[in-house]
């Protein structure tokens, strides 16, 4: 049967296929629901709504933070032959009066504004008259305050719904925690909406962390190697950014500055300067980048502590979005984790100021993890990592080397007990290290620590050490931490019985190099072996076309469809349009320009072969059964004789999800139930006389739900297409 939206994927795109849950996300909006998608950075969220405006009447709605990355976003979509605008603080007063009168004939398809601007009421009423189908949320997580980006004018978007009533909601974003998403969707008067979560494993990623001594030359060492590729440096203070910036200009590597204190001029020369590769290195806050569409960059360092996991998540995340292997380097110290706590100490807000101290604490626990780096990120979001080794992190390609550390663990639990029994009440991991070291402190002595057996008979290791061996074993199980924070210890049941038992217990020694040799050289997969030559001939053209159109490079092409060219060499329209990442609008723009480069480059150099490309691993959120973790699981509850009804309330889910699952299931042929067990032969008949009637077919259950003026629930619909696709002949 022919799928109207791969065909418009194709065409706009240049794809042969939908990544995963992309389509699903299409059909749910389609059909009318709210949607909350929890796509990581590079899996295509975007795609999502900018496809679904395509395939439907109206404008989609986009409502981004991101003011001055609007403009390359739509220059983006332009260059793909889709029509899209923005309207900002950025447009005098004619350009955006000619964009007003456009929007209302009908010329654009999408359209992206603030929230600051969307909530003004001249604003909504003129919404009214745009003929809006649907409203994306970009960077959904902006509206939560559990979120690490906290935005209070999204809190005010749930009013669109009495003035824009019926109009489906779909919030994406590629950072949040179950709370997070539970949040987003409350926020947005979400009833009922599907939910969608990829995998949060960016596999292309590789994951390493060393010892910060320092910075400022262990960075240089770090991208002296890779001068020819793009690269993020976060830190957390302004003048950091200068003074990094400034050290490797003075190493003769161009860097910029970019953070809140600029004036607005420079921090858009600097950000356009970064978007159009003429600089490849930005040092800056974390004000950068939130969004960024630039999908080469093949490097984010952070030279200071990030605070949170999400940040570090999403701020790595800007790293590889075209899927070709690329770098994320953190220089800890745990002095960082102490500055940042002491900007705790004058917060007005203490509830919010120990909801960042958790957070902060959870961060130096993660950089301080001996394990795979990846298993830690991935458990952090509630996802499971079922591989042993990851193979793209330092802690997984160089193993920790093993040591017996059973003296020492024997010394810290006692010394843990001891002090307890002297003070009456816990203590912290340093205080206790302190004790160890034999330390003569005005609390140890208040505390008559200095009496007990344990003082000082860890004086030949340092306290740094002991602290660390603390934070280890709360990782272990053996001691306990306080709800606290993390601020007093106890030794847990299962580090007693240890102590009774007298067991050898060996520990990963935490590898303390502080050179950034090995990490520039992790790679990961996603690779595509190219002639390189070529390669970097079509990187110079595309450098020259994007220069003469005042748009960034990858606007024209990004580095993954560049590499396919170096290999395949295509020297036809039919063969450019191969090409993934090439649709009809670039072929006929940019493809006779690449070809005759290929054609030059061919006259006096061979043509070179290679091996085929690996397949991709297949993301961790999918089965061995060709469906979903959780769809297994839904088929699973079916099995065992629930109805759907049921298994709904089981899972806490919508009917109309756990239908889907279902869906899926007699689709990839799992199960083949009667179909009377779900729908009756009279709503059959009646579906059926809806699909004759429509020219789209099953591709838009919309329509037909539509058609049957809403009397036949969605769910049972989704479960007929299901039973139709098995009837199709392949």
């Amino acid at each position: 049967m022919h799928d109207p939206l791969a065909a418009l994927l194709k065409q706009f795109f240049g794809y042969d296929s939908f990544r995963p849950l992309q389509q699903e996300i299409i059909a749910a909006t389609m059909a009318g629901k709210d949607v909350v998608a929890i796509l990581p950075t590079g899996a295509g969220k975007s795609l999502t709504f900018q496809l679904l405006a395509l395939a439907e009447d109206g404008v989609t709605l986009v409502i981004s933070p991101l003011i001055a990355l609007m403009k390359d976003q739509v220059d983006s979509l332009t260059a793909s032959g889709i029509p899209a605008t923005f309207l900002n603080s950025s447009l005098d007063p004619a350009e955006a009066r000619d964009r007003s009168e456009s929007l209302s004939r009908g010329d654009y398809k999408l359209l992206y504004a603030a929230p600051e601007r969307v909530m003004t009421p001249g604003f909504i009423a003129d919404l009214k008259r745009w003929n809006i189908r649907r409203i994306a949320v970009d960077e959904a997580h902006c509206i939560s305050e559990w979120g690490h980006d906290f935005r209070p004018e999204y809190r005010q978007l749930a009013q669109l719904r009495k003035h824009l009533p019926g109009i489906p909601f779909l919030a994406l974003t590629a950072t949040a925690t179950p709370k997070v998403r539970q949040d987003i969707a409350r926020q947005l008067q979400m009833e009922s909406p599907e939910n969608f979560l990829a995998s949060f494993n960016r596999p292309n990623l590789s994951y390493s962390i060393i010892p910060k001594s320092k910075p400022a030359r262990q960075v240089f060492e770090f991208v002296h190697s890779r001068r020819e590729e793009s690269g993020i440096i976060y830190l957390q203070s302004r003048k950091s950014t200068e003074a990094m910036a400034a050290t490797l200009k003075a190493e003769g590597i161009p860097a910029i500055a970019y953070h809140a204190g600029l004036d607005p001029a420079t921090r858009a020369k600097n950000q356009e300067a970064f978007i159009r590769d003429e600089a490849r290195i930005v040092c800056a806050t974390v004000a950068f980048g939130m969004g960024i569409n630039k999908p080469d960059v093949r490097y984010v360092i952070h030279a200071d502590l990030p605070k949170n996991i999400e940040g570090y998540y999403q701020e790595t995340g800007r790293a590889g979005r075209d899927g070709l292997p690329s770098a994320c380097l953190l220089l800890y110290s745990r002095g960082d984790l102490m500055k940042n706590l002491r900007f705790l100490e004058n917060a007005t807000d203490p509830e919010a100021a120990k909801i960042a101290e958790i957070q902060m604490r959870q961060m130096a626990d993660f950089a301080e993890t001996s394990t795979c780096r990846r298993t830690a990120l991935l458990k952090y979001f509630g996802e499971t990592w079922p591989d042993e080794n990851c193979g793209g992190c330092d802690a997984c390609l160089n193993p920790p080397e093993q040591y017996d550390a059973t003296r020492n663990v024997q010394k810290l639990l006692s010394c843990i007990i001891r002090a307890k029994q002297a003070a009456g009440f816990s203590t912290g991991a340093n205080h206790i290290a302190q004790v160890l070291a034999g330390a003569n402190t005005a609390k140890v002595r208040e505390y008559g620590h200095d009496k007990i057996t344990t003082y000082g008979i860890g004086a030949d290791t340092p306290r740094e050490e002991w602290a660390a061996l603390a934070r280890q074993l709360v990782s272990l199980g053996l001691i306990d931490a306080s709800p606290d924070n993390f601020h007093t210890l106890n030794v847990s049941p299962k580090g007693s019985e240890l102590l009774r038992s007298r067991e050898t217990i060996l520990l990963s020694r935490i590898p303390f190099s502080e050179t950034t040799g090995d990490s520039a050289k992790l790679s990961r997969t996603g690779n595509i072996p190219c002639d390189e030559a070529l390669f970097q001939s079509l990187r110079t053209l595309r450098k020259t076309i994007a220069d003469a159109r005042s748009v960034p490079p990858y606007v024209i092409f990004g580095d993954t469809p560049l590499r396919h060219m170096a290999r395949r060499y295509p020297q036809t329209k039919a063969d450019f349009l191969n090409i993934p990442g090439v649709g009809t609008q670039k072929l006929e723009d940019y493809g006779q320009a690449f070809m005759q480069e290929i054609r030059s480059h061919l006259s006096s150099n061979e043509r070179q072969t290679f091996e085929p490309l690996s397949t991709p691993p297949t993301p961790k959120m999918r089965s061995g059964d060709g469906l979903s973790v959780t769809q297994l699981e839904t088929l699973n509850q079916y099995r065992s004789g629930k109805s759907i009804c049921q298994i709904a309330k089981t899972r806490d889910m919508v009917t109309s999800t756990i239908a889907g699952h279902l869906a899926a299931a007699i689709a990839n042929g799992k199960i083949t139930p009667d179909p009377r067990d779900f729908y009756s032969q009279a709503d059959e008949k009646r579906i059926d006389a809806a699909l004759a009637a429509t020219e789209d077919g099953l591709s838009k259950l919309g329509a037909i739900h539509n058609t049957l003026n809403g009397e036949i629930p969605y769910e049972t619909l989704k479960l007929y297409a299901a039973f139709k696709s098995m009837e199709t002949p392949a």
